[in-house]
């Protein structure tokens, strides 16, 4: 079992990995990818409110349906249909077993999720033209830095090759591999906007190719989950968010799935 030392280094954060859930539900790819399918508009409704979008469950289904919807700003619309559009994408890439923890995949999504709303979208800070290191905003306890962009991007790869590697040799269970992912996706901030976004579709792209059912964080759980990330970003220990996080993705199952032991 890897150091907390070792977990710094390759991650840049730590998890009490005696804590993780072992147990989690494993089915086929193909009801992974149907379920995820079938609950779409909650899915990116979720994902909506995450990011402060006004748009409301009923209409994010109008939306989904092909009907515009009076009264909201174009840029929320076109988020909610750049969610849906990454989840289809996200979908058939699992479904055509291209799904891969790789930065070729990450950049793929991130295009789609943030390329109306990153100052460059598509590749890490440092590989276009700006060199910009932005911080992420923790309220009352200021803000945090991530590594510096540098011209090209190479610390970034490094960075994300590193974790990867990590995660592969060292993390043998995949639950804790996809959670540890998005931690690392959203701590690191490869990108300049829709870090968390892409950390989680990456996340739940890892789940559902080996069977295990997406992670959806619900519009209710909003300020639980901010206020995790905080302290998360804070101290760097993962321990509150993969018990956050599993908590959702086991609440999901009430009333599809058998109790235990029955």
């Amino acid at each position: 079992m890897p150091t907390s030392k070792a977990m710094l280094g390759a991650l840049g954060f730590t998890w009490d990995r005696s804590a993780v859930r072992r147990d989690i539900p494993r089915f086929s790819v193909e009801r992974a990818i149907w379920r995820f399918q079938r609950s779409l508009p909650e899915y990116v409704w979720d994902a909506a409110v995450l990011e402060g979008n006004p748009f409301t469950y009923p209409e994010v289904q109008t939306l989904l349906d092909g009907i515009t919807v009076g009264g909201r700003k174009i840029s929320d619309e076109r988020q909610v249909l750049n969610l849906a559009e990454a989840a289809g994408e996200l979908a058939q890439l699992v479904k055509t077993h291209e799904f891969r923890l790789s930065k070729k995949v990450s950049d793929r999504l991130q295009l789609l999720l943030a390329r109306d709303e990153a100052l460059e979208s598509g590749h890490f800070r440092g590989e276009g033209k700006e060199t910009l290191t932005p911080g992420v905003s923790l309220g009352e306890f200021g803000r945090y830095f991530p590594p510096a962009t540098e011209r090209g991007g190479q610390n970034l790869r490094r960075i994300h090759s590193q974790g990867l590697e990590f995660l592969t040799a060292d993390v043998d269970e995949e639950f804790e591999q996809a959670i540890a992912y998005f931690l690392f996706g959203s701590l690191q901030q490869f990108y300049y906007d829709g870090n968390k976004r892409t950390a989680r579709y990456m996340m739940n792209g890892h789940l559902m190719s080996q069977g295990m059912d997406a992670i959806s964080v619900p519009a209710a759980r909003r300020h639980e989950f901010n206020a995790e990330m905080v302290d998360f970003f804070r101290h760097k220990d993962g321990t509150g968010m993969f018990g956050f996080l599993t908590s959702c993705r086991l609440a999901a199952d009430d009333g599809v799935l058998p109790p235990s032991g029955s």
